[in-house]
């Protein structure tokens, strides 16, 4: 298949995690990166035994751990970081808070990255909106875009400061970059970025043009704006498309385009998947 093909060619490993659901779609997707002097690890994913079993086992195959990196912070990415890390020895931890989990075993370092930061074989880009603390890595001509971007569908976006403003920004960065193959945390490989990238801008802004629309109509409550804009969304995700409309709102509220009386729910402390 073509998809295996590209990750063969870059020396590139999938093990999925069996936590399938209406977020994760197929799950967490846990990618190895091989090296000539060992591998790194893309979100160790849950902290289930047979899964990391799985990913320790491949990391020993391509000659041990030097380092893992973490999109972000959201069980489904992270809560097996501690685990991996018992099985394969302490390495460095690459993510945008320098965060270091409780359990991981002594020697685990922690490297807090930035935008245009090096990490191991990865260039590091911030990538707000799904979460405040999400970044992706680039390894050559391979992306690897954690919640940013899935294989199929599109993502949740959490409300902080400019999330939706940020995603946007971070998603026309990520179109101007040279790459064949994007590897994101759920679904399958994408071995068309540029029309992946350009697909997901099209669905913001279209969101936002119906929601300027609905907003133009006199609607102003959640749910009659979940129901005029977010029609597709089935009732297992009204959750998570409330969460994105609050962003979309926010957003608005800082352009000064929002009217007078909508209601804006809070999720303060909202993490999801």
């Amino acid at each position: 298949m073509a998809g295996e093909a590209l990750l063969e060619d870059r020396g590139i490993r999938l093990v999925r995690a069996d936590n399938p659901g209406p977020k994760t779609l197929t799950g967490t997707n846990t990618w190895i990166v091989a090296g000539a002097q060992g591998a790194w690890v893309v979100d160790p994913g849950p902290d289930l035994e047979e899964h990391l079993d799985a990913v320790a086992a491949a990391v020993s195959d391509a000659g041990g751990l030097l380092g893992v990196a973490l999109t972000h912070r959201h069980e489904d990415h992270a809560a097996g970081v501690a685990g991996l890390l018992r099985r394969t020895g302490p390495a460095p931890l690459a993510s945008r808070t320098g965060w270091v989990p409780e359990g991981a075993p002594a020697g685990t370092t922690a490297l807090a990255v930035a935008e245009g930061d090096v990490a191991g074989p990865f260039s590091v880009y911030e990538t707000p909106g799904h979460a405040a603390d999400h970044v992706v890595f680039r390894a050559g001509d391979a992306l690897f875009a954690g919640d940013t971007v899935l294989g199929t569908g599109s993502v949740l976006l959490v409300p902080h400061a400019g999330a939706l403003a940020g995603y946007l920004a971070a998603l026309e960065r990520l179109r101007a970059l040279d790459l064949a193959v994007l590897l994101p945390g759920h679904g399958p490989v994408v071995d068309d970025p540029a029309a992946k990238l350009d697909e997901y801008l099209a669905h913001r802004r279209d969101r936002e043009r119906r929601l300027v629309a609905a907003l133009d109509a006199g609607l102003r409550g959640a749910d009659e704006l979940l129901d005029r804009v977010w029609d597709d969304a089935p009732g297992i995700l009204r959750l998570a498309a409330a969460v994105t409309l609050r962003t979309h709102l926010d957003k608005l509220a800082d352009e000064d385009r929002l009217p007078d009386g909508v209601e804006l729910q809070d999720f303060g402390g909202f993490d999801g998947l």
